[in-house]
């Protein structure tokens, strides 16, 4: 089942932005949305152009503060102003 195709156009767009920032862990996507890490991968993948992805997946590769378990234990929140 595709979760991401039953998701509103506002709902898509949230989501890219949570996965650009910096300090929102994929967590805090499923926890919002219910797409697993490699769910919201695959949904970017669809969702933006090849360079886009290409340069997205660079950035996040690796970073800390995107993979909950690699964060620093200190770190418990993952709440944006913009989340509901």
């Amino acid at each position: 089942m595709d979760k991401s195709k039953k998701l509103s156009m506002a709902d898509k767009n949230r989501i890219i932005e949570m996965a650009w920032e910096d300090r929102t862990p994929f967590d805090a996507i499923e926890f919002q949305f219910g797409l697993t890490e490699e769910e919201t991968i695959e949904f970017m993948r669809s969702e933006m152009k090849s360079s886009s992805f290409k340069m997205w997946r660079k950035r996040v590769s690796g970073r800390k503060t995107k993979h909950h378990k690699k964060r620093n234990y200190e770190i418990k929140r993952f709440v944006s102003p913009n989340q509901y």
